[in-house]
């Protein structure tokens, strides 16, 4: 069976374990890109088997509802976190509150265009404003200040796809990784522009990126401690959890990683102020007119 660009494919010599689209061909060698989890691989095409309708649709089912399970956490981590804010905008009565929010603007850069996609329909069910940019991940260094300067955001995702390769190095050796490197070098400008991390909260890396390094260039919270792949839409839950932490408290490094899909294995950061603001009193413009 001949295989072109876009098909679905797993691999042979990794008993067929992840998902991948085909992203280019040069003779024997295809450029893979995971379906789900931000893994980038190359692969000797007599390895790639064409995911056959039948087995792809239950990959999909058990994707959609690892997908829908951290959805229904995170709705009910939102709802506590709602009823909490209103009890005290009211003074703890229990009756409308005429009150408004300030919400966060996240920049979500991605290195993958369908992911980006798939991020910014879960932002929007979520309630939160994104600007979303398709960026190449080496492209990334030299366009995070412009982006940061234009539209001013409390939250930057950079993300797209990453990987650990042991013919390159050691687990400690940033040139063993695919895009680490410039994901490194997009926060350290990032930083230049805005230093203080309760000011701008930054999320970095993708599947089996150098956390240490990510940290050290001054991200809140990065991929991947234990060099594993995560899942395309854990950055999202991340932002979200800060977005809708009042800013007078803190976020634990556990509660923004309990909603997300991949875990504590694959993501970690450091403790970081909530962004949300609320205020009073609401005024309807409409009343005016």
């Amino acid at each position: 069976m001949s295989l072109k660009t876009g098909d679905l494919v797993t691999r042979s010599s990794y008993h067929h374990d992840i998902l991948f689209r085909i992203i280019s061909i040069e003779e024997d060698l295809v450029l893979l890109h995971g379906e789900d989890i931000r893994l980038e691989a190359d692969a000797n095409i007599n390895d790639l088997i064409k995911v056959q309708e039948r087995d792809l649709e239950d990959r999909r089912k058990r994707i959609r509802e690892q997908e829908d399970y951290s959805f229904r956490l995170f709705r009910q981590d939102f709802q506590l976190m709602k009823e909490k804010r209103e009890y005290e905008s009211t003074g703890g009565y229990h009756q409308p509150s005429n009150y408004f929010q300030i919400p966060a603007r996240v920049l979500h850069l991605d290195g993958d265009q369908i992911y980006l996609k798939k991020c910014i329909n879960l932002y929007q069910r979520i309630g939160l404003q994104v600007h979303g940019v398709h960026l190449n991940e080496t492209e990334m260094p030299t366009k995070i200040k412009g982006l940061v300067e234009k539209i001013q955001p409390d939250v930057i995702v950079i993300t797209g796809h990453d990987a650990f390769s042991r013919s390159k190095g050691g687990k400690k050796d940033i040139r063993a990784y695919r895009h680490s490197k410039y994901f490194v070098e997009t926060v350290r400008e990032a930083r230049k522009v805005i230093p203080n991390m309760d000011q701008l909260v930054i999320f970095a890396g993708a599947c089996q990126s150098h956390f240490e390094s990510l940290i050290r260039a001054g991200a809140n919270f990065a991929s991947s401690p234990s060099r594993i792949n995560i899942h395309a839409l854990d950055p999202v839950y991340i932002v979200a959890k800060i977005a809708y932490t009042p800013f007078m408290e803190k976020v634990g490094v556990y509660d923004a990683l309990r909603n997300t899909i991949t875990g504590e294995k694959g993501l970690g950061g450091v403790e970081t102020k909530g962004l949300l603001r609320t205020g009073m009193p609401y005024i309807d413009e409409n009343e005016y007119f």
